[in-house]
């Protein structure tokens, strides 16, 4: 498999060298193997606007702010229905992230952050906002709210040259591009309008799989997502649109939904189509998710050979894979830039061939830093396409 380099931090314990857990650092950063990160690749900032400033827009800003390269980007403009002074609250406090590492302040109809002005529309739909006079390299889509080709190409005739997604879309066919960084990012060939960062299960999971897959082949395998909760869910009962199970309480009960994780590791691993089944339960945690992966291996294995496995590979690929076998509860890996940390501790094997693995991830904040990566590769393909 091909994975890729990143200059994140890693701890090493010095009694065994054996465990390698992320700091939870800023912005991971992607030296060797990131192209559009690294310095000097830009002769000027690539220009972003975010649509849609909740969770993952607010931490897309942060994580740019945190990167050692944030001079190569330049948010203009924000599209977001809330008002002005929630948005800039919200930018300067963070439940689960703290408080902002920098100055947050107010404008008339715009934030200005770090001394930067960023224009700030209320629309609610794609054409009510004049992108073209922006002049935008590329739009952050954020808002989680068009998943369909008809629905992102409203961007395209609005004035975006092009729309970087935080979530999968529909489908494949609604999308030119789907990008899990260190799988497949090499194939982006920059003249692509819609381009999906797939979702954090699906980055976290995917790399995991291949390694496995590359290793000892994979004859099925099952996935259950422990996911913190998220927005689409009430504080206390309450109507859902479609679920029945999301009409309850997030913070008094462990809710099964549904769950797509198994459609997007066939996207992206077209070899393990029909092998995987997928299920997600919410846990009311704020933030960190695991995944508990059950595999059944063509070929013979060990959990000493399996952690080896991902410790060479969170060795290798520091600041994107992540190995420890250290006692941990989920809040250690809140604000870690890695896509998936293993947890060697939990690692076992049933025979000679039934394998599982527990894999620990920041579902927003390991998230955006593969939106960072996305959006400057995808820049520095088309800046010289």
């Amino acid at each position: 498999m091909t994975m890729n380099q990143s200059a994140g931090f890693f701890l090493q314990d010095e009694a065994t060298q054996s465990n390698l857990l992320p700091q939870p650092q800023a912005a991971s950063h992607s030296g060797q193997e990131a192209p559009g990160l690294r310095p000097g690749a830009f002769t000027a900032p690539v220009r972003l606007a975010i649509n849609g400033y909740g969770r993952i827009g607010r931490c897309f800003l942060r994580a740019l702010n945190e990167s050692p390269f944030r001079n190569r980007f330049r948010i203009v403009a924000i599209n977001e229905p809330a008002d002005l002074a929630s948005m800039a609250y919200l930018t300067r406090f963070d439940s689960t992230h703290g408080i902002f590492h920098g100055t947050v302040e107010q404008g008339a109809d715009c934030l200005i952050v770090n001394g930067e002005t960023i224009s700030v529309t209320h629309a609610s739909r794609p054409e009510d906002v004049d992108w073209q006079s922006l002049g935008i390299d590329m739009l952050v889509e954020c808002s989680g709210r068009y998943g369909s080709r008809p629905e992102l190409e409203r961007f395209l005739k609005a004035g975006c040259p092009r729309v970087l997604l935080s979530h999968p879309g529909n489908s494949a066919a609604d999308i030119d591009f789907t990008m899990v960084y260190g799988i497949n990012h090499r194939q982006l060939q920059g003249g692509e309008q819609l381009v999906s960062n797939a979702s954090c299960t699906t980055n976290a999971i995917v790399p995991v799989l291949q390694l496995l897959d590359d290793a000892f082949g994979i004859e099925q395998a099952c996935l259950t997502t422990l996911h913190s909760v998220m927005n689409d869910q009430p504080l206390i009962d309450g109507y859902h649109s479609s679920d029945l199970r999301r009409t309850r309480s997030a913070m008094q009960s462990i809710v099964p939904v549904s769950t797509g994780l198994a459609r997007g590791v066939e996207r992206l691993l077209p070899q393990l189509a029909g092998k995987v089944q997928a299920k997600a339960i919410r846990v009311p945690t704020l933030n960190v998710s695991a995944i508990d992966l059950m595999a059944n291996l063509t070929r013979s294995a060990t959990p000493g050979a399996l952690n080896a496995l991902m410790m060479e590979a969170a060795n290798a690929r520091p600041g994107l894979a992540g190995y420890s076998d250290n006692p941990h509860a989920s809040v250690d890996f809140n604000h870690n830039p890695c896509s998936f940390i293993v947890d060697g501790s939990q690692t076992r094997v049933n025979g000679t061939n039934l394998a599982n693995l527990f894999v620990w991830f920041d579902n927003e904040w390991g998230f955006v830093n593969r939106m960072l990566e996305a959006a400057g590769i995808w820049a520095a393909k088309f800046r010289h396409a």
